[in-house]
């Protein structure tokens, strides 16, 4: 059995969408297991090890079978296995929106162009901001996100300048700051976008106003 045949699952579950510019949407959600990042607010650190190995066919079933129209592969790191890029081919021709969330440090550019990729920018306060890939972002196109998680003031600025040295917005117009839940009023972050007319969504993690900080698998 080769490596496009199976994943490491760590759960798949149907919840609503809790961020993106398809928030509040039902949606499918595959969690791989393994990431190669160690942000220093990561939220999902259970998925760091563990889960599951399951044939792709067996994920593409799972994944299908819970009838939501949005699917999205998450993790920890779904391109650290070779099997996400087939599998997110799989769901698109299964006539599902497929969302990728991916880090930014891993390659993009094998990614079906018909899947939405959401992807992040680290900001230093992840502690992993020199680990950005920024050949990605000739990869995406305006049905592609880019996510930035705020931890501070100086992560704002960062953001800001960033934007501009990378023209990210010539790239995608949607551009998604979030704060590390916690750690950043999210109300500061409007009053710097509003102050700076920055052209970027503000959002919140929906899940975790739903259910909890901690909470799994919704």
């Amino acid at each position: 059995m080769s490596a496009d045949d199976t994943l490491v699952i760590h759960e798949i579950y149907a919840s609503i969408q809790g961020e993106s510019t398809f928030a509040g949407l039902p949606c499918t959600f595959v969690r791989t297991t393994g990431c190669n990042l160690r942000c220093v607010w990561c939220d999902t650190p259970q998925a760091f090890y563990g889960g599951t190995r399951m044939r792709r066919d067996e994920v593409l079933a799972r994944a299908l079978e819970t009838g939501t129209d949005l699917v999205e592969l998450t993790g920890g790191e779904p391109l650290l296995q070779p099997a996400t890029i087939p599998l997110l081919r799989n769901l698109c021709d299964a006539g599902r929106t497929v969302l990728l969330e991916t880090s930014g440090e891993a390659d993009v550019s094998s990614v079906d162009p018909r899947v939405h990729k959401i992807m992040d920018l680290k900001a230093p306060g992840s502690g992993e901001s020199a680990r950005n890939r920024w050949s990605n972002l000739h990869h995406l196109t305006s049905r592609d996100e880019v996510k930035v998680v705020l931890a501070s003031r100086a992560d704002y600025e960062w953001a800001r300048s960033i934007l501009e040295e990378k023209s990210v917005t010539s790239v995608t117009p949607k551009v998604l700051f979030s704060t590390v839940f916690g750690r950043l009023e999210t109300k500061d972050v409007v009053a710097w976008v509003l102050e700076d007319k920055l052209p970027v969504r503000v959002q919140l993690q929906m899940h975790k106003f739903i259910w909890s900080p901690d909470a799994r698998g919704v």
